[in-house]
Parts: C-alpha cells; sequence; structure tokens
C-alpha cells in the first residue's frame, strides 16, 4: 500500500473515531516508528487535521467538509488558535442529542439471486457511496457501514441545533439520488 493510500485511510479512520492511539496505528497499519512520525508530520503539521495528545494519541480537529462551516463553534472546543486548530480541548465527558439514521439497500437479497456476485458488491458500493456523500453533504458520519446499509450519526461529532432537520434532509436526499 502506498504512503497516499494509508494516510487517506488513517485521515478517514480519524476522521470518523476523532481519536486514535499512534500504538493502534502501528499496530493497525504495520507502521514503523520512522513512517509514523512522517504521517503525523503530513496530517498534524502539514495538512492541519490533528493534533498530538500529550505524544500518544491523534485528536481530530479537522474542519467539516462542508464549506463554510469550519468557523462554527464546536462543543469541545474552548477556543481557536490562529491556524484554525483548537488550542484547548475539553476532555471531560459530555452528553448530547444525537440523530441516528440507518439507510438499507431495499430488495438486495432478491438482487443477490439475479446477479453475478462482483457486480453485486460494485453495486452496495455504489449505493454507500452515494449515501456517504450525500449525508456528508448534511454534516453527518458514518458510524458503520453493515453488509448492504449504513448507520449515520448526526450530531456527532460535531453538534448544530437542527440535527434532526440534517437527518431527514440526508434520507431525502438519499431516496432521490437513487432515482439517478
Amino acid at each position: 500500500m502506498s504512503f497516499d493510500e494509508v494516510l487517506a485511510q488513517i485521515i478517514e479512520l480519524l476522521r470518523r473515531e476523532g481519536r486514535l492511539s499512534y500504538r493502534a496505528l502501528k499496530r493497525r497499519f504495520s507502521l514503523d516508528e520512522e513512517y509514523l512520525e512522517d504521517l503525523k508530520t503530513e496530517i498534524i503539521d502539514a495538512m492541519r487535521l490533528a493534533t498530538d495528545e500529550n505524544g500518544t494519541v491523534l485528536v481530530w480537529a479537522g474542519a467539516s467538509s462542508k464549506a463554510g462551516t469550519a468557523s462554527e463553534p464546536r462543543d469541545n472546543v474552548e477556543a481557536e488558535s490562529g491556524s484554525g486548530l483548537p488550542s484547548t480541548i475539553s476532555h471531560e465527558g459530555e452528553r448530547r442529542q444525537l440523530t441516528v439514521i440507518f439507510c438499507d439497500l431495499v430488495g438486495s437479497t432478491h438482487l443477490s439471486e439475479l446477479l453475478d456476485p462482483e457486480e453485486l458488491r460494485d453495486l452496495i458500493r455504489a449505493y454507500q457511496h452515494v449515501c456517504s456523500t450525500v449525508i456528508t453533504r448534511f454534516d453527518g458520519s458514518i458510524a458503520k457501514y453493515l453488509g448492504d446499509g449504513l448507520l449515520a450519526y448526526f450530531g456527532y461529532p460535531r453538534a448544530h441545533e437542527d440535527e434532526a432537520q440534517r437527518a431527514v434532509r440526508a434520507a431525502l436526499g438519499i431516496v432521490a439520488a437513487m432515482h439517478t
């Protein structure tokens, strides 16, 4: 796997999880210390998507993929530095409302009888890509891919006042996208 492929996978994992220990990254991706340092330099210094916590944990600090929302206040950030990265992060637990949606490809069992396994896999991947694109547009995040379905959160890791509306709009956007 190339450096860019590993980097992309780690960024996606970090965006989804919010926090990753360096030890887990080394084990998960079979990284040596020098390779990990190169990745940290790219993610923390060059891309400014994360911060280092105590030299042991990588913490997501990237902006939302939705344009114009990077300057919105975040629940867990007390202040922003001039670089756009959090200058202090609360490590206390918090309670928040989440809106959760589950999307499932209706009729996939019947399709599995009609299609070649590779064709079915490609169809499911295309479906998941469309869903992910729409969910991300409404600032939701994919929690899990479950076979021909997926679970999405609205309100985590970023909270907004209108999470339920965002989730409904995303669901309607997915239904509309399925026609194309």
